[in-house]
């Protein structure tokens, strides 16, 4: 393919390490993307050409986290219609790249929908194509602020329900500013307990088998000054049961209108062992993540990954788009491997549901469709 992305050799300069930004070049606009593949050893930037680059990027884990593909999706749709290619085709091919985060579709569509807009209105492609990028700049800004929000509600939520001290939070996966247009989900709400100096301990899950929470949470939590320990996914029973949790954070790829939430496999255990040793577990999502046209948690399709991921071991970058093969084997030639993407959490295991409108607690259907209508009065919340 002739447009194919290309790794920039530069580093992103220290302080500032941008998951995504849109960038006018001489030779034409492009989508520069953080290569989340490499970190934390490289922070390498990815120059998209064109939506198959994109693409690329997106199924091979190299940009990722349901809020930050929402807005990949929708600067992808612009990149097509400001350099003139098919946007249509475009638009399929990026809805599609990866099936379970909702926000991938609802991005694609949201700039799809603005670029067919000014067609009807009769602009020229110049001019839609300019409506389209607005589109996406605003939906990057909408999702920064969503974030400022959700931090802000989730700190007020731990509050009540962890009273009287510093929180020791556990988390699973990557949540934080990779993910996402600002600071995050489930992160920020770490990160804004951390700068009121009531964050006591923050425990990372290594998240298995791509180590997103190894790699990237740690690098986060890093960065950003925090007290953390990381520790395999197999150790939070013993963590739990030896009191050293106060809470789960965890983020959302998709929640369904009954309150099921899919995340990154792994989370559907924490959430049994958090109801078994009565500790609160919050799921931290902006509102475009909850679909409330899928009614049921059995309903959401969970994407399934190549079984290499788990029968080979690749140090840097996991996930890299290699080939079976090209890793340390860690299984028999020939092992076969499950390897879902994606657990899905059953409501009545969910404490509360935290996005930028508020919060819900007790998490009900009802509930759920009342916080997507608009923003709630005070939290929302009923901590119980």
């Amino acid at each position: 393919m002739a447009d194919q992305f290309a790794a920039s050799m530069a580093s992103v300069e220290p302080g500032s390490v941008p998951s995504l930004r849109w960038e006018e070049r001489p030779e034409g606009p492009v989508l520069v993307v953080l290569d989340q593949r490499r970190l934390p050893a490289e922070e390498v930037q990815l120059v998209c050409t064109d939506v198959p680059a994109l693409v690329d990027a997106i199924r091979t884990l190299a940009v990722r986290g349901a809020p930050l593909l929402g807005i990949a999706g929708a600067y992808g749709v612009a990149l097509a219609a400001v350099r003139g290619f098919d946007v249509a085709e475009s638009a399929e091919l990026l809805a599609h790249a990866r099936p379970t985060a909702v926000n991938l579709a609802y991005g694609v569509q949201r700039a799809r929908a603005a670029y067919e807009k000014a067609l009807r209105d009769r602009l020229g492609p110049g001019q839609a194509a300019a409506a389209t990028l607005a589109e996406a700049r605003a939906l990057h800004r909408e999702d920064a602020e969503a974030s400022a929000r959700m931090a802000e509600h989730g700190l007020g939520l731990l509050a009540e329900l962890v009273p009287g001290g510093g929180f020791r939070v556990l988390t699973h996966c990557n949540t934080g500013a990779l993910v996402s247009g600002g600071e995050g989900t489930a992160f920020a709400v770490a990160g804004a307990a951390h700068r009121a100096g009531r964050l006591r301990r923050l425990w990372v899950d290594e998240t298995r088998p791509l180590l997103q929470g190894a790699r990237l949470t740690a690098y986060e939590a890093a960065r950003a000054g925090m007290a953390y320990t990381l520790l395999t996914d197999n150790a939070a029973g013993s963590l739990f049961a030896s009191g050293e949790v106060d809470a789960v954070l965890i983020g959302a790829d998709r929640i369904a209108a009954d309150g099921s939430v899919a995340n990154k496999v792994g989370s559907y255990p924490l959430a049994v062992l958090a109801r078994y040793h009565h500790v609160p577990f919050v799921v931290v999502a902006p509102v475009s993540t909850v679909d409330l046209a899928t009614a049921t948690g059995s309903a959401i399709e969970v994407e399934q990954r190549a079984g290499h991921e788990v029968t080979e071991f690749t140090v840097v970058p996991p996930g890299a788009g290699a080939e079976p093969g090209t890793g340390v084997p860690v299984a028999p030639l020939g092992a076969q491997a499950y390897n879902p993407a994606f657990d899905v959490t059953p409501p009545e295991l969910v404490t509360a549901i935290v996005t930028e409108n508020g919060v819900v607690s007790p998490v009900t259907r009802a509930g759920l469709a009342e916080l997507c209508a608009g923003p709630q009065q005070g939290s929302g919340s009923e901590p119980g």
